[in-house]
């Protein structure tokens, strides 16, 4: 599998942890030292692995269990030797997030290790 695949499969399973309510899909895509930040429409949030993790698996019932449709567009990806960096669009708990991924490959994982999440508005 190339770099490029293998991103997009860490990206896939980032996805999953939310759209499942997943922790444990949280805990593997993440990279265990990575941040989640961002601003909603309370102000900024910013959460460790552990505090994202629990954020999506008390989302219940999850959006996979209530039918809501996929989106999960992985705008562009970036490879700098054992760095990358993806924008994806998503649609998570009613609103359409832009997400900027940083990426990195340790012991030969790509993990993400830093999320910029920004909601772009009601999802459609």
């Amino acid at each position: 599998m190339t770099d490029q695949q293998e991103i997009e499969e860490t990206i896939q399973t980032y996805f999953e942890c939310m759209y499942e309510s997943s922790a444990e899909k949280a805990r593997a895509a993440f990279h265990p030292s990575a941040k989640i930040t961002g601003y909603l429409e309370d102000g900024l949030h910013e959460m460790s692995v552990e505090d994202f993790a629990g954020f999506v698996a008390g989302q219940q019932p999850s959006a996979l269990e209530q039918g809501e449709p996929k989106r999960l567009d992985i705008s562009s990806i970036e490879i700098a030797g054992a760095t990358a960096v993806a924008r994806v669009v998503d649609d998570y708990l009613g609103l359409t997030f832009i997400d900027s991924l940083s990426l990195i490959k340790v012991d030969g994982r790509w993990q993400i290790y830093n999320k910029l999440f920004h909601v772009e508005g009601p999802a459609s």
